[in-house]
């Protein structure tokens, strides 16, 4: 009986999973976009529900009315998105179109915990809220009445798509883009009409979940992971097997619950062990990828934009002691909180580095480098408490372990490339945070995990160390010089990977694949290199975090961060290193968040919201980031000065004009 009941009980899960998977699959056949804001357009319309009934708006509103305007919200956000947004990005890569909606997404969070604080807040129910009783069970009727809703609107969205014009066009659409518009089809018109209807089914779904969850910031957009499982079963094209599967997860989820409740299921420090159901999520998702295939369905679409220019760093020597010296003497003489923050902002800047390697190189979207940075940090922490394994050999041994895994994530990733690769690495992100991390045999709980400073042959190198810079207090700018000596190292690695023959294998393998494998380049090998050695920079990122902060927990290596840095590596330079170290100054509780914050009084949601609509601008407008538009400027500057140099001297060779890279 109570699996009967954990099944049912599943029901509304399912029912929401399934509806947002719907809506990924309506997204993506109508724009050829895996829309991880759909999640957000859901907490829209929760939001605006909410505020509706409880006259947060000064006005109040009766349950029929306030979710018409709730679900009108989300179509109008989504709205925006397509014309804003994804229409300018047309004919870029889906990589592009993909880490765009993760800038809506974090913008629509940003302004929802601005316009309605941090508080959690509960939906008032639409749906029956009383028990029917079978046999020895409560049934709660409103899970009944979920699924019912989300059957019907996903049976109608079925028939609109198969019995209608509309459907035919958006199939013949999704099927060759190019080919629809020689018949007349205008793909912009499909995209805005799929945009309206995945966007108001996902408003539904916000409000239909009131049972099972709280309005914030993060819940209702974290359902788009199981959401993605559903689709990829789908091949984001099925609108019945997306239904079907969102279901089956959903019933899983529920049943994983009732299992961790019986004697024989592993516990921690007495309680069931946290995230299975996340991890549940992650292996369904490689399941889906090894049963329907690792690739997603081809569109025939227009010709994708070149992807941002990786410059050759030519000249190292000179800017590396100039900012070596910047670095230095800020540590020294700024204030212990801006210190702190610029200390911070080092630490971002190796996991932009990571980004740079894997994402701006190899062209691999993977989300999972703050997780491994996590991974580095606990293990360093767990070697300290421990085995008593201090500095250096803890943090060698810690990134050693980043590394490892982060092997194991390429390895699995082989077949897996692109916006697929995202979609695996942010389940696997999702698992790792509450499986791994809030566990408290091997992560820390929600107690964190304490570091003691490190110590090198009888030296304090830690934040406590004697030396206190100008204002003498701590952190002690020694512990900023170690992490400024780390990030210098880490630069001119990844400055001289570029220019290294495995750096030239890399950007063949970014291009295309297919063609370097012709050309005699190992692929395997390439991206395997790839992953080894941003794992190694992210794991660095873990160690130097646990020393500067004296412990280590799971909220800091969640999903949000790690999208959060997707953003700064973008909007500094996805490609450069210059634009790591952009990104890193933006990182948060960084530098420029620090100085927003006590200067400006501008909160962190503020920085958040800033984040997420400049990422939007930089892919839109400026999509080599800031540091790639510095050096275009500078290289289109050399080009002129040389033509105008050729043009008034008529004779001999013209010199040639360096361009530095970075």
């Amino acid at each position: 009986m109570n699996t009967l009941l954990f099944a049912l009980l599943g029901l509304g899960a399912g029912a929401v999973i399934a509806g947002m998977s719907v809506s990924v699959v309506v997204a993506y056949r109508g724009s050829g976009i895996i829309n991880l804001a759909i999640g957000g357009y859901s907490m829209v319309a929760a939001y605006a529900f909410w505020g509706l009934k409880r006259g947060f708006f000064n006005i109040t509103l009766s349950t029929i009315p306030a979710f018409v305007v709730a679900v009108a919200a989300a179509v109008g956000v989504g709205l925006l998105s397509e014309l804003l947004v994804f229409r300018p990005l047309r004919t870029a890569s889906p990589l592009a179109k993909l880490v765009a909606s993760l800038g809506i997404l974090l913008t629509l969070q940003a302004t929802m915990l601005l316009w309605f604080g941090t508080a959690a807040k509960q939906i008032p129910f639409i749906l029956p809220t009383w028990n029917y009783k079978v046999s020895d069970i409560q049934i709660p009727v409103n899970r009944l009445w979920m699924a019912g809703i989300v059957l019907v609107l996903v049976a109608a969205v079925a028939a609109l798509f198969r019995f209608t014009r509309f459907g035919l066009a958006t199939r013949a659409a999704s099927e060759n883009e190019v080919n629809a518009m020689l018949a007349g089809i205008s793909p912009n018109q499909l995209s805005m009409a799929n945009t309206v209807l995945a966007s108001g089914l996902a408003g539904i779904m916000g409000i239909v979940a009131a049972p099972l969850v709280q309005v914030d910031s993060t819940s209702l957009p974290l359902f788009i992971v199981p959401a993605l499982a559903a689709a990829l079963f789908a091949r984001f094209t099925s609108i019945g097997v997306a239904c079907l599967s969102g279901f089956l997860i959903g019933i899983g989820q529920s049943l994983m619950f009732y299992i961790a409740t019986v004697s024989w299921f592993p516990k921690s420090r007495g309680n069931p062990l946290p995230g299975v159901q996340a991890l549940l999520i992650f292996i369904i998702i490689v399941v889906a990828l090894a049963f329907r295939g690792a690739s997603l369905p081809s569109r025939g679409e227009l010709v994708e934009k070149r992807l941002p220019a990786v410059p050759r760093p030519e000249r190292l020597l000179r800017p590396t002691i100039i900012y070596t010296t910047i670095g230095a003497v800020l540590l020294i003489v700024l204030p212990y909180g801006h210190r702190q923050a610029l200390m911070v902002s080092l630490i971002g800047m190796v996991v932009c580095l990571s980004l740079v390697v894997i994402a701006g190189f190899v062209g691999q979207v993977s989300l999972a480098q703050v997780t491994l940075a996590g991974v580095s940090g606990f293990t360093v922490s767990h070697l300290i408490v421990s085995a008593h394994i201090g500095f250096p050999w803890g943090p060698i041994f810690a990134t050693l372990v980043a590394a490892l895994l982060g092997l194991i994530v390429g390895i699995s990733a082989l077949r897996v490339r692109g916006v697929s690769l995202a979609v695996v690495t942010l389940a696997g992100v999702v698992a790792i945070e509450q499986f791994g991390f809030a566990n408290s045999t091997w992560g820390a709980g929600s107690r964190g995990s304490p570091v003691k400073q490190p110590k090198l042959g009888g030296i304090n190198l830690g934040s406590s160390a004697g030396f206190r810079g100008l204002d003498g207090k701590v952190p002690s700018p020694v512990l900023g010089f170690l992490f400024l000596f780390v990030v210098v190292l880490l630069c001119l690695l990844v400055a001289n990977l570029r220019r290294s023959t495995l750096g030239q294998q890399m950007l063949a393998v970014r291009s295309n694949e297919r063609s370097a494998a012709a050309a005699g380049i190992n692929v395997t090998r390439v991206k395997l290199a790839a992953y080894v050695i941003s794992s190694v920079i992210a794991g660095t990122a873990g160690w130097m975090y646990a020393y500067n902060f004296g412990a280590v927990s799971a909220a800091r290596f969640g999903i949000l961060i790690a999208l959060g840095f997707v953003a700064f590596s973008y909007i500094g330079g996805i490609t450069m290193v210059s634009g790591a170290v952009i990104g890193g100054l933006f990182a948060t509780e960084g530098l420029v968040p620090h100085f927003f914050q006590e200067e400006l009084r501008i909160s962190g949601n503020w920085t958040l919201l800033i984040g997420g609509l400049t990422l939007i601008f930089t892919l839109i407008a400026n999509p080599e980031g800031v540091a790639g538009t510095a050096w275009r400027k500078k290289n289109l500057k050399a080009r002129a000065a040389q033509e105008r140099y050729s043009a008034s001297s008529h004779v001999g060779d013209v010199p040639e004009t360096v361009v530095a890279g970075e």
